[in-house]
């Protein structure tokens, strides 16, 4: 078994990606996929021609360039075709972008040294810039990748990788053991290059005459594959995926609303009668906004009727537009974000009524954060491998704490009651670890004993809540409006 998807019997169906657009690939083992690159080969043609058509699909949405309503044709062509694209998309990657990682992930280790450590990397790495990039590859493609190196520097590093050039390749088991990161490109002068990472070396990879070929390898230290896979979910799905037809509807139904108000401006003039006019003289009376019907004398002597009128289709103007409204709600009810123009979302949101509406966010948060915290811990459990071999520190990746904040309004009131009823109950530091404005309680406590040496950091749970008097009063405020 090589793990490839054949054609075969294959029925067709109506979805808009193929099946195994979106399904890992495996192989049975790294010794013979090296010893048949042929396969490695036929790997990287699935995923360029079986699953990045989606990654670009899933991007044009994200980018505004909705696929369906921008391809859309209307039959008579000397009607208007205009298309109307709406970032829906956009909207919900970056609203849950903002949710998941506006407050930046909070990363501990119990051992100062381990610590330090940490910082220092994520200090050199902008972490948070780099998992708040992850987050948003994650909603869009619904999978992202990082890369782990050593820079020239000889500071490790870590950065963001295109899906569209990336995939990792897992075993046949149960488990479904990664066995090689794949990153594959072409250079300046057009010649396909391939980087195979496995848990030793970067192998690289080029095509010769059609064929892949080995031209070099290097150690990397890592003991590890250094390229990790992020996923969304199980099914590595984006959080506006779902919801991709009903984006479809929505830009079609306003497309056909401008397209029907622009033809109404260019209706058929429709003229009833025996008049005494030619069709120049019509055109230049309906140029000047003037039509004037002279009609012609009848049978009997008498006049004959005469009438003018443009000819348009009847829209059902109300209609439309609760039909709109429903999709757009659908959209916002199935990818779990507010719809922040709604009347319920009038005035002052506290944080807690905030998170009443973002109940179904939430649970879904719950989901991405286990799957964001896994990847996570096997990037700083590479980074502990390669300090370790540099001497430069060690640490147990198993034993960090990771910890997600949801970007919601606060009430710092709230927080300091709770925080003096914990007084004397919890240490300083975990005191301090509950309060959302506090990055780092160990160097917040640090602070404490510089600024009064005579004082013990136990003091601080004496803080009253009338130091932040100010800011209790301006929460008042805002709640009483």
């Amino acid at each position: 078994m090589n793990g490839f998807e054949t054609d075969t019997n294959r029925t067709t169906t109506t979805t808009r990606f193929p099946d195994n657009a979106n399904k890992h690939l495996t192989y049975e083992n790294l010794e013979k996929l090296l010893e048949n690159l042929s396969d490695l080969q036929e790997l990287i043609a699935t995923h360029e021609g079986s699953q990045v058509p989606r990654l670009k699909t899933l991007e044009n949405y994200y980018l505004g360039k909705n696929e369906k309503v921008l391809n859309r044709t209307r039959k008579e062509e000397h009607l208007s075709n205009h298309k109307a694209a709406h970032a829906f998309a956009r909207d919900t990657s970056q609203f849950i972008q903002g949710y998941m990682v506006g407050v930046p992930i909070k990363v501990e280790a119990p051992e100062e040294s381990a610590g330090e450590l940490i910082t220092e990397i994520n200090r050199d790495n902008d972490a948070d810039a780099h998992n708040s990039e992850l987050t948003l590859d994650l909603s869009i493609y619904g999978r992202a990748y990082e890369l782990l190196f050593r820079s020239k520097q000889d500071v490790t590093r870590f950065v963001l990788v295109d899906p569209k050039h990336t995939f990792v390749i897992y075993d046949e088991t149960v488990e479904q053991n990664p066995i090689a990161g794949v990153y594959y490109f072409r250079d300046d002068n057009g010649n396909f290059k391939v980087n195979l990472h496995t848990e030793k070396n970067v192998i690289e990879i080029e095509e010769v005459d059609g064929k892949l070929s080995i031209i070099d390898q290097k150690a990397h230290g890592f003991e590890g594959i250094t390229i990790i896979e992020y996923a969304n979910n199980r099914f590595r799905q984006g959080d506006f995926e779902p919801v991709l037809t009903l984006i479809d509807l929505y830009d079609s139904a306003q497309s056909d609303t401008a397209n029907y108000m622009t033809d109404l401006n260019d209706a058929m003039l429709k003229i009833i009668g025996n008049l005494d006019i030619d069709v120049d003289r019509a055109k230049s009376m309906r140029d000047a906004n003037i039509l004037f019907l002279k009609t012609e004398n009848g049978v009997e002597g008498g006049s004959s009727n005469a009438d003018a009128d443009y000819i348009y289709k009847k829209y059902d103007v109300a209609g439309v537009e609760k039909y709109k409204d429903r999709i757009q709600n659908d959209i916002h009810k199935y990818t779990n974000t507010p719809n922040l123009n709604d009347e319920s979302f009038a005035g002052v949101q506290s944080g807690e009524a905030m998170k009443y509406k973002l109940f179904g966010l939430e649970q879904v948060r719950a989901t991405k954060e286990r799957f964001f915290k896994r990847s996570m811990r096997q990037r700083y459990r590479l980074i502990s491998n390669i300090s370790k071999t540099l001497r430069d520190g060690d640490f147990d990746a198993n034993d960090l704490t990771i910890t997600f904040t949801p970007n919601l309004p606060k009430s710092i009131k709230d927080e300091v009651d709770i925080f003096n009823a914990l007084g004397g109950q919890l240490s300083d530091e975990t005191m301090l670890s509950l309060l959302s404005f506090v990055d780092s309680p160990q160097e917040e406590l640090e602070r404490i004993e510089k600024e009064s040496p005579q004082r013990s950091a136990s003091a601080y749970g004496n803080f009253g809540v009338e130091q932040f008097g100010n800011a209790e009063q301006s929460q008042e405020v805002m709640e009483n409006e």
